[in-house]
């Protein structure tokens, strides 16, 4: 079911109804109404006590809430301190039918105080304030990297934000000379650690080993290029790195489930 929803997502649009950064007194509240919209609220100090859907949920700084449209919701300050908070109210359209989805988050989860997401929500509040020409898809924009950052930590359980600054060059070093014959070796001399130590960072921040990583992205090129046009299947392989076109074909069929060769453009 997950996977369905975040085909849908990938392929769906957010319109900002409303965006607030709430940095609110003891006598804030949120009247008893139903939303026509999609609520995240992303708590960065303080707490508040919300009711959604008749639940009582206690928020406190690092809790991430995603209400669902159509969802009963009223919230307010406790008696003592500040609530401090970003929230954006909006609906999501799928591309082509403009069907509306919801994005599938938890309720409420605890992701913990990230600043890097603080500054993006801190530049959504200036386009917010501003308008200047072009802040609606600037917007948009940034809105859907933070969904993105949502996503990798609630549902991909994996932070790429947070990688280790070496794995991230790394990375880059891979994703611009996959075509070319890196090895473990070779991209660890570019980051200066030792290809045992590279070799436990890069599995440890990724997931994955250095070698199960350069295929997926060597795979991911060739699909592109197989779907695209780009040349035929012997041609694919020797332009994504794959020296061996069989070996190449088993991979690809393994990995994406069909054979490259019976793919339709």
């Amino acid at each position: 079911m997950i996977i369905i929803e975040l085909d849908i997502f990938n392929n769906s649009i957010p319109s900002i109804e409303y965006f607030i950064y709430r940095n609110n007194t003891s006598d804030w509240k949120i009247e008893p109404s139903q939303m026509d919209f999609i609520d995240i609220t992303y708590v960065v100090g303080g707490r508040a006590n919300y009711i959604i859907n008749d639940q009582e949920i206690l928020v406190k700084d690092g809790d991430l809430l995603c209400i669902p449209k159509n969802s009963f919701r009223s919230a307010e300050s406790p008696s003592a301190g500040l609530f401090e908070c970003f929230a954006t109210n909006f609906c999501m359209y799928i591309i082509m039918d403009g069907k509306e989805v919801n994005p599938p988050l938890p309720l409420i989860s605890n992701i913990g105080i990230h600043y890097d997401i603080i500054d993006q929500y801190k530049k959504l509040n200036e386009d917010w304030l501003r308008r200047s020409p072009g802040y609606i898809m600037r917007m948009r924009a940034r809105f859907m990297l933070i969904l993105q950052h949502f996503f990798e930590m609630l549902i991909y359980d994996v932070d790429t934000h947070r990688f280790d600054s070496r794995i991230k060059i790394a990375i880059r070093y891979m994703t611009d000379r996959y075509a070319e014959p890196i090895t473990l070796s070779s991209v660890a001399e570019v980051v200066k650690l030792s290809p045992v130590y590279f070799g436990v960072l890069f599995k440890k921040e990724t997931g994955l080993v250095f070698s199960d990583y350069l295929t997926k992205i060597r795979l991911n090129q060739a699909e592109y290029m197989i779907k695209t046009g780009k040349g035929n299947v012997t041609e694919v392989a020797q332009k994504c790195g794959f020296k061996d076109v069989f070996y190449f074909s088993r991979l690809f069929k393994k990995h994406k489930g069909t054979n490259p060769s019976t793919m339709k453009i």
